[in-house]
Order: structure tokens, then sequence, then C-alpha cells
């Protein structure tokens, strides 16, 4: 990938957080590219880095957190230079962002059109007629019935379904480049799920916006990634395109995730599970963080920290069993 087709490029992203003992990083050297029309999923467990990734890209890290090192570029523009006015400029107009919730990110006791025209209208100099009759129109292509009536409604009075759609109106009110979908679905049922993940498709490849979508489901990732990046206690572990990953992965956490998927045709079967939790992020280990749950678990995995072994095609992996395997074949 070259900066010239690169919507988003992160190179060794660090973010911390005090401890009792000092800083501890939450994200740790972290590095992504996102290419124009791409989507980009981050996968991962919960505690595993991915929103706070997020939040990092927008420079919306909560205090007293903090972006320790690192570069993030938007079409070659270092975002980590802009002052805190430009930065606002950036996010909502090049940079949207849906939230894990909508039931909360909306603001209960403000008018949900009105709540959308205002975004338009702080990157956007038209009057507030204008920006109604945009809205209405983002209503009607992010499929909410019924849409004037939905503009003067109040965030209680929608459906979690429908609250996301209008998430989705206000995220793509400004037609953005990128947009940071972090589970996207994760409130809703399995019928309004699908229906979401149908109107991103469709917005996506109509508006030709890239996406990072941040999400711990794999059935996901194979509807909708181009490319799958896998993150486990604040690195990432292995990336490449869908298929490489899903279908051959070679991280032992990546194929645990995928062993852990509910399949039909075996009921009563139990499901396969990755022994012990992802460790919070001041009890890391000091070696692969990986290795107190590996079952490929070997003398320099506690010890050191494992390089990427390449696969061609974009596809690496870091893991000294998979390095091991590689150098023995």
């Amino acid at each position: 990938m070259t900066a010239a087709t690169a919507v988003l490029e992160v190179e060794g992203l660090t973010t911390d957080f005090p401890g009792e003992s000092g800083r501890v990083p939450v994200v740790d050297d972290v590095s992504l590219s996102i290419e124009r029309g791409e989507v980009l999923a981050l996968v991962g467990e919960s505690g595993c880095g991915k929103s706070v990734t997020a939040l990092s890209i927008l420079r919306l890290v909560p205090r007293p957190g903090r972006i320790a090192s690192g570069s993030i570029r938007l079409e070659g523009n270092d975002v980590r230079g802009l002052s805190i006015p430009e930065m606002r400029q950036v996010r909502g107009h090049q940079i949207s962002m849906i939230f894990q919730e909508p039931m909360t990110s909306l603001n209960p006791v403000a008018r949900v059109g009105d709540q959308v025209a205002e975004a338009i209208r702080l990157h956007e100099k038209i009057n507030r007629q204008a920006a109604r009759r945009r809205v209405l129109e983002l209503f009607e292509q992010v499929g909410i019935p019924d849409p004037e009536a939905r503009l003067d409604a109040y965030p209680h009075q929608l459906s979690g379904g429908l609250k996301q759609r209008a998430m989705i109106a206000m995220a793509l009110s400004t037609r953005p480049k990128l947009l940071i979908a972090d589970e996207p679905t994760t409130a809703l049922d399995v019928t309004i799920q699908a229906q979401i993940l149908e109107l991103l498709r469709d917005l996506q490849r109509d508006i030709g916006m890239s996406i990072l979508l941040i999400t711990h489901d794999l059935g996901i990732v194979n509807e909708m990634a181009d490319r799958v990046a896998v993150m486990y206690a604040g690195r990432v572990i292995e990336e490449g395109s869908r298929v490489d990953v899903l279908g051959g992965a070679r991280h032992p956490y990546t194929e645990g995730l995928l062993r852990s998927i509910p399949a039909l045709g075996r009921p009563g079967q139990r499901l396969a599970e990755i022994p012990g939790v992802v460790p919070p992020p001041a009890q890391w280990p000091s070696g692969c963080r990986f290795s107190t749950r590996c079952q490929r678990v070997f003398e320099p995995c506690a010890s050191r920290v494992p390089e990427a072994t390449g696969f061609g095609d974009g596809h690496w992996v870091c893991c000294f069993a998979v390095s091991a395997e590689e150098g023995a074949a």
C-alpha cells in the first residue's frame, strides 16, 4: 500500500494511562492502514484495546489517558499535529464514528433531527431550513420509516434500530472519507443487525468511503471486511485479507477465536473456548502476551516479543511457534 492510496495510516501508536507504578500502555505500538473504499475489521475480545485505538485516531482519549507516541495520518496529513479547533473540523467531517451504544450516544432531551442538523451546521454554512431538509434526505437514505415524523421525535421514542440508523445518518451527514464503526450492531437483535450491516455495505459502496469496523463478531467480519487485523492485549498479532485470516489463520489466538464460533449441524456439542481471560494492561506478560493462554507455548514465548512472520500478499503473524514451523518447513 502506498501513501497515495491510503486514507488512514497509523504507525507505532501507543496510548497509555496512569497506573500504580507509572503509566501503563493500553494500545502498544499499533500500526494500521486503510485504503480508499476499503473495510478493515479490527477484531479481538473485549479488553484488547480496540475501542481505545479508535478513540486515539479521533484524539478523543479520555483524560488522564494520552497518546504517548506514534503517528496518525489522514490522507497524508498529520492528525496529531492539529490544534484542538482544527481537530474539531476533522471529526465529523473527514472522520466520523458510530459508537457502540446508540441508546446513550444521543442527547435524551433534544429532538433527534435537531441533533443531526447540528452536526451538519457545525461543518457547513447552511441555515436551519436547509439543514432540516438535508436531515430528511439522510433519514430516507438510511431507511428510517416516516422520516418527517422522526425528525421531531426524542430518542426515547425510537427503537434501538431506529436510534442506530439516526446515528449512522449523523455519521454520514458530511460524507466522511473514513467511518469508524465501533461494534455498530452489539445492542440490536439479529434481524436489525442484518439490516444495519446491509445499510452500511450499500452506503459504503455508494459514497466510496473507507470503514474501520471494530467488532468481536467474526460472522460480521466475514460479511463486511476486505482485510482483518487481530488485536490481543494492546497489540496487532495477525493481519491479512479476510480470506487469509478467516480461511487460513496462523496465530493460535486467531485459531481459538474461529473455533469458538457456533456451527450449524452440531446440536448439543460444547463450544470450544480459549482458556483464561485477557490480562489487564498492568499485568501483561513480558514476552508474547498470549503465552499464558496458549496451547503451543514453548521456551522463547515467555521472555521475548515475537516479530512478524510474513506469508506473502500482506498476511503476517507475530508468533514464535509459527516462525519455528516455517523455519522447519
